[in-house]
């Protein structure tokens, strides 16, 4: 646990801590005469209650509740050197983290009498706060809530926001306004400060540092959110306006038709698509009464074996849970029949607080020790065995849970499903102790019955019917005709909009709706109106060409379907290791190559013959780009694995500069002439924007630095559009980002492929990404939405593209260089190039020739025949 032991968590939910002292306490003389000694420690004022933090960590925390407390004074300890000190008596209270366990609370159910030492603070400064406190703790609940409220807003109305937070002493206040960060079970009231590079939220107490807000896009599962509430309707939506009309704001909007259509081609995994409804619906991981909701699938646990191809292992979809068996539904229907007034089948919820800690209380048992105010649950009503909570939920009368994204997580490695924390929670009524999940016998340990789920989630059968389960939690069954047709009817007070909050006068009705919904949970927003789309199992990850390219893949049927062939021109074999990259030298009469030898070389197409050999490194060089500078000085930049981008003079044959770019080995090269600017990937994570060399200057890092593009892994290759507007980079984790030129900022990021991406190319009219990977795969994506339109597997890797008009070329591990059509979406033919990898393609401009470079230390030049 941390050092800082206290958490909001150890309050009530919701609970305000407003600020801490420096003190000692110890408890008072008591009956039998004992002396207690003094303890230094801090004193948490809180709206509810007071928490003593003992400076010893292997000492409890105290808390005295508000409400148990029978008076709180100042009087004279002669025995005291700092002379006044508060005297607390109170009824009981509760011993939190001894030993610095979880653990329930222990409650001490006696009157004592505890004093308290100031360090610093005047207790006669304090105490009327305290004793406002105190009074609102001798009202109703609602009443109570309400004070409270008071005292925080008039707080808060008073605290300013302390500009020496800010990052940057120039940035321009745009907005502030009161606010509170929301956590689940957390409200930590501050201010929010808008400028016009960034926000910030600091709290009016010291639990928190000023916390500085800058998003950027992160990778997939990645995402980081602010939950903020304000005092009223008005303030949220100045807010809001100010901040989406900040020029450097931009936000990734993609209309939700687009993600259905992503989610029916298989751009989305079901799981993403999930998460998205749920977003769609309000449901957040930042809050257990709207907490993200997810179907049970699989029915059988209790096989050796489970087959995901039977459909008789899986959960019918097209029925909410407690319509799942039909004797129980029956007895649900005569008492629906029975009611008078708003009927329901379900009283219980499918989704509520107390249902989602019921399944993460080993991961987070401090949030059910905030809820259940110290205590667990017992020990037989805890979640113990996966196959009872399943066999509970079809035929219990008052239990109709589904389940929560962690079952479908494999990343989470199954953590909540293990008591980590060796958590004492007690003894089930046949003498076992609660520890970890039993699980199904098909499971080998927590991570593999989490992954089995997900791919139980992500099966052809749950596609093809995931569309019904959609329709009854967020779509057209979810409420009205359609939802008793469909069995599938809630309290009438769980439906969002049942009963609008805000126009309810008697703050005690107010606050038993707000139980209510904190008890029961609520129906999700609904997000559909009409049936949902199914999923287009049958086109994920296929095409019509599918079986045409598979029929057709081998060199002895390529005669019949060739209408490119290509005739040896000219072999060059002078590099003494694999060729890394080719590239021409402004025109299609001289080549530059680079291989692992560490050496450049230059040839020319008129001669045939290598004019050129220089040894720039000792390590591999990986790639090469040629430009003219304002002076006409004709440059080859080279990047090497030793982290340098090396320059060269090619008309008076000397290196001009090196430039220590990267942290780690040079990967790629990209050019964009117009803009004057070079782009380097490497193996640190990053992609590089560089001002071109300029003759007679010498390179300075910090000055010719234009941006740099960070990833989260080795960057592998790179590719500019035609335009020049965009610019896409892989790395070695199979992520593809797609960047803009102009300012430099992330469109998209996805990851279709599951290993390094080997290279991209942008189609002719710039609107797909065409990608391929170590793991056979070529995607076609659409720029506009990010979607893949379109993928297939190899029998071969594909290594490298290169383009003739129409057709893409696709060079592979077996030296094979495929034809296919210009979205790749057809193939055409192949031949055989290189023994080995087929590592480089490049055309003439004027598509009458191409180069390839191999494993086999060759440079072969084609000549073209349409």
């Amino acid at each position: 646990m941390d050092k800082e032991r206290f958490s909001m968590l150890l309050l009530e939910p919701g609970e305000i801590f407003f600020q801490d002292y420096s003190v000692r306490m110890k408890l008072n003389q008591t009956s039998d005469g004992e002396n207690y000694d003094w303890m230094d420690g801090r004193l948490k004022l809180c709206s509810k209650s007071l928490v003593f933090v003992n400076k010893d960590i292997n000492e409890p925390l105290i808390k005295f509740q508000m409400k148990e407390i029978i008076s709180i004074e100042c009087v004279t300890d002669e025995n005291n050197e700092s002379g006044n000190v508060l005297t607390i008596a109170c009824k009981q209270y509760a011993e939190m983290l001894r030993g610095n366990r979880l653990e329930p609370y222990k409650f001490i159910h006696k009157k004592v009498n505890f004093l308290l030492s100031f360090n610093y603070a005047n207790p006669d400064d304090c105490l009327p706060h305290i004793m406002q406190l105190l009074r609102a703790s001798t009202l109703p609940t609602a009443e109570q809530n309400a004070m409270i409220m008071t005292i925080v807003h008039s707080r808060q109305s008073r605290f300013n926001f302390d500009t020496s937070w800010l990052e940057d002493l120039y940035e321009q206040v745009v907005f502030e306004v009161q606010a509170s960060k929301v956590l689940p079970l957390i409200i930590n009231p501050g201010r929010v400060l808008l400028t016009n590079s960034r926000i910030y939220f600091q709290p009016y107490n010291n639990l928190d540092q000023g916390l500085e807000i800058k998003w950027t896009k992160l990778p997939e599962n990645k995402v980081e959110y602010l939950f903020l509430s304000v005092k009223s309707q008005e303030d949220r939506d100045k807010l809001y306006e100010n901040l989406l009309n900040q020029p450097d704001l931009e936000l990734e909007i993609v209309p939700q038709n687009q993600m259905t259509i992503q989610w029916q081609n298989g751009a989305l995994s079901n799981y993403e698509y999930l998460l998205y409804i749920n977003s769609l619906a309000d449901r957040t991981f930042h809050d257990l009464t709207q907490y993200p909701v997810m179907p049970w699938i699989i029915q059988d646990y209790s096989s050796p074996t489970i087959d995901f191809n039977d459909p008789k292992n899986y959960r019918d979809l097209t029925k909410p849970i407690g319509a799942l068996e039909p004797s129980r539904l029956e007895r649900l229907k005569e008492r629906y029949d029975e009611m008078s007034g708003k009927k329901f089948l379900y009283g219980s919820h499918y989704s509520a607080p107390g249902f989602v800690l019921f399944y993460l209380v080993r991961k987070y048992p401090q949030y059910m020790l905030c809820l259940q105010n110290g205590r667990f649950d017992h020990p037989d009503r805890m979640f113990n065995n996966v196959a009872d909570v399943w066999k509970n939920v079809l035929a219990n009368m008052s239990d109709f849970k589904e389940l929560v994204p962690e079952f479908y997580d494999p990343s989470n490695n199954g953590d909540f499903l293990v008591n980590n924390y060796g958590i004492d929670f007690g003894f089930r009524f046949d003498g076992t102790k609660v520890n970890d999940v039993l699980l199904p016998p098909w499971a080998n340990g927590p991570g593999d019955f989490v992954k089995k789920l997900r791919d139980a989630l992500e099966s052809d059968w749950v596609s093809e019917n995931l569309h019904h389960w959609i329709d009854l939690i967020f779509g057209y069954k979810q409420r009205g005709a359609e939802a008793e047709k469909s069995n599938n009817v809630f309290f009438h007070l769980c439906y969002e909009g049942a009963v609008d909050l805000d126009t309810i006068q008697d703050i005690n009705d107010r606050h038993a709706l707000e139980v209510q919904i904190m008890e029961f949970g609520q129906i999700p927003k609904q997000v559909f109106t009409l049936p949902h789309p199914k999923r287009l199992v049958n086109t994920i990850n296929l095409s019509a060409d599918l079986s045409l390219s598979r029929s057709v893949l081998t060199s002895e049927s390529k005669e019949e379907a060739n209408n490119l062939s290509l005739e040896q021109y000219i072999v060059f074999s002078s590099h003494k290791d694999v060729i890394t990259n080719i590239n021409f030298m402004g025109d299609s009469e001289n080549i530059a190559s680079v291989g692992q030898d560490g050496v450049l070389k230059i040839y020319s197409m008129s001669t045939k013959k290598l004019t050129r050999s220089i040894s720039l490194s000792n390590l591999p060089l990986s790639s090469c780009i040629f430009y003219k500078t304002k002076n006409n000085q004709s440059i080859l930049v080279v990047g090497s694995w030793d982290n340098t981008l090396i320059f060269y003079d090619v008309e008076f044959g000397k290196i001009i500069d090196v430039l220590m770019g990267h942290e780690d080995a040079v990967s790629s090269l990209e050019l964009s002439p117009t803009k004057n600017i070079f782009i380097s990937g490497s193996w640190d994570c990053t992609v590089k924007i560089w001002h071109s060399y300029e003759s007679g200057t010498k390179i300075k890092p910090h000055e010719c630095l234009i941006a740099q593009l960070d990833h989260d892994s080795k960057v592998t290759c790179l590719s500019i559009s035609k335009d020049e507007k965009l610019l896409v980079s892989g790395t070695e984790d199979g992520e593809i980002f797609l960047w803009n030129m102009d300012t430099y900022n992330l469109h998209f990021m996805v990851k279709d492929h599951e290993s390094k991406i080997n290279a991209m190319t942008f189609d002719s009219e710039c609107k797909n990404i065409i990608s391929c990977a170590s793991d056979k795969l070529i995607n076609v994506f659409d720029i506009q939405t990010s979607t893949r339109i379109y993928s297939t597997s190899l029998d071969n890797e594909p290594m490298a593209f290169g383009w003739n008009g129409p057709l893409l070329l696709v060079g592979d591990d077996q030296g094979y260089l495929s034809f296919w059509d210009s979205h790749g979406a057809s193939f055409r033919s192949k031949i055989q190039c290189h023994k080995g990898p087929l590592t480089a393609i490049i055309f003439t401009t004027d598509n009458k020739f191409v180069i390839t470079g191999g494993n086999d230390k060759k440079i072969i030049v084609w000549n073209c025949h349409q």
